[in-house]
């Protein structure tokens, strides 16, 4: 019997949308492309005093309350106490028994975190819940600078991000929020890679509207992969070197006060750009093993940049990419995760990318052997998804370490919204039940023959494809 969802319809969206975003527009459509500020500190710190002042109050009240009424009544408190951590337990568990029973539902068992796996870092992944990305704003690009550096951020999706953007992707169910950086067109031409301070200025400005919801944020450094910045070759290994330091010694210095709310990601996507094995890993290919290698030294020089810059950095978590971030660059016996400096910490996480299966996903509509269907009930439609999922979940998860799919997606062919609404759903759920955790790749794209990954309209601020978000929120509690 074809599952299908029913739809409850996302309330709080709705209010969002008739509200708008007050976006500033560069133009009126979206651009098809590639498929890829801080916290009022003084008025925290009124609020933390405050919090402490009341906090202080309730103890001397309680104090005197334990003076008055003597040893009968701190029995009954820690009876009350007991009773509440006994709910909490039952509830807890009620919780999980309906999450598996959901997930029973579609022939899957609850893995990671709920079956066993004794993990900081994978507990942590599962709190970030679902995710969203900016795409095409912030990693927009040219080959040549342009005179206003702050124009970039609407030169491919037309659009200028606002607070009501974020608010309304926060009412909406999502608790993570990526956001996607290309600096190359930002810094300085004298080899020290300086980054102007108003695209650093208008970076942070973003972060905080996430923040400030009470959201995880993932920032990196995408779309600079070339032989003038970063290059996974060793002949361009030093230059590689160079700029990913300045980056990171630039970047994250400027969020050294920020909790682990803030994750770090050192690179998208390395790869070989412009080669027979730009996305396609040969394992047993000489130039591709280097690559690999390469990767391995410039993740460990970002893991050893960012401890170095002090402040929460040395304890955020931190995520890192193997090959083209795809699941083979993951998973082949060249590629290793970088040690953490600060010894004991186990906050190094696994990114990967992955549009899967390909054909539904990916691949364009009118290429050879592009499909618009995808079926629970077919098997051979979940496959590629259950066998993804095992495999990041027997190599990286029952193992402690935290893995995030910060970029998957559908892309919109012939308006097949119901198999995308099933593919969302199935997805998340088979990630969820292995205590990973995903990231809707939106790039504002809605029209045309390019890659519609779009689900946002930033302009109105209203969800275009609200039974998406409800299939992606399903399993996601």
């Amino acid at each position: 019997m074809k599952k299908r969802l029913i739809l409850m319809g996302l309330l709080a969206v709705m209010a969002a949308a008739a509200v708008g975003c007050g976006a500033a527009s560069a133009d009126d459509e979206s651009v098809e492309t590639d498929t890829e500020a801080v916290s009022d500190e003084e008025t925290a710190e009124d609020d933390r005093k405050e919090e402490d002042e009341k906090k202080a109050k309730k103890e001397d009240e309680k104090e005197t309350d334990a003076d008055e009424t003597g040893d009968a009544s701190g029995d009954e408190a820690g009876q009350s106490a007991a009773q509440e951590d006994s709910a909490r337990t039952e509830e807890t568990q009620d919780g999980d028994a309906a999450a598996q029973a959901e997930l029973s539902e579609l022939g899957m068992e609850k893995k990671g975190v709920d079956a066993g796996v004794d993990s900081s870092a994978v507990e942590f992944v599962e709190g970030m819940k679902i995710g969203w990305n900016l795409g095409n704003t912030f990693d927009a690009n040219t080959d040549t600078n342009m005179a206003d550096d702050l124009s970039y951020e609407s030169y491919w999706c037309g659009i200028t991000t606002t607070k009501e953007m974020i608010d309304a992707v926060k009412a909406a169910g999502f608790e993570t929020i990526r956001i996607p950086v290309a600096w190359h067109n930002h810094v300085s031409g004298d080899g020290s890679y300086t980054i102007s301070e108003a695209w650093l200025n208008r970076v942070q400005e973003v972060v905080d509207y996430a923040i400030d919801n009470d959201m995880y944020v993932i920032i990196n450094i995408h779309h600079d992969n070339s032989t003038s910045y970063m290059y996974p070759a060793k002949e361009y290994l030093e230059q590689s070197k160079a700029y990913v330091k300045a980056v990171w010694s630039q970047v994250a210095p400027r969020f050294a006060d920020y909790d682990e709310h803030l994750i770090m990601e050192g690179l998208n996507e390395p790869r070989l750009v412009g080669t027979g094995n730009e996305w396609w890993l040969d394992p047993y290919n000489q130039t591709c093993i280097e690559a690999v290698e390469c990767i391995n030294e410039l993740n460990q020089l970002f893991v050893d940049t960012v401890r170095a810059a002090g402040g929460n950095n040395t304890g955020r978590y931190l995520m890192v990419p193997g090959y083209a971030a795809s699941l083979d660059g993951a998973t082949n016996e060249h590629f290793v995760l970088p040690k953490d400096p600060v010894d004991g910490q186990n906050k190094i996480l696994l990114e990967v990318h992955a549009y899967t299966p390909y054909a539904f996903a990916l691949q364009g509509e009118n290429e050879g052997g592009s499909t618009d269907s995808w079926s629970m009930d077919n098997s051979a439609s979940t496959k590629d998804i259950d066998d993804l999922m095992d495999t990041l979940y027997e190599k990286y998860v029952r193992h402690g370490v935290g893995v995030v799919i910060d970029e998957f997606g559908a892309r919109d062919k012939n308006g097949n919204l119901q198999d995308r609404v099933d593919f969302a759903t199935y997805y998340i759920a088979a990630a969820r039940a292995r205590s990973i955790t995903c990231c809707w790749w939106d790039n504002h794209c809605f029209e045309g023959s390019g890659e519609r990954f779009g689900i946002f309209d930033r302009r109105n601020c209203r969800f275009v494809y609200p039974e998406i978000v409800e299939g992606l929120m399903k399993y996601c509690g």
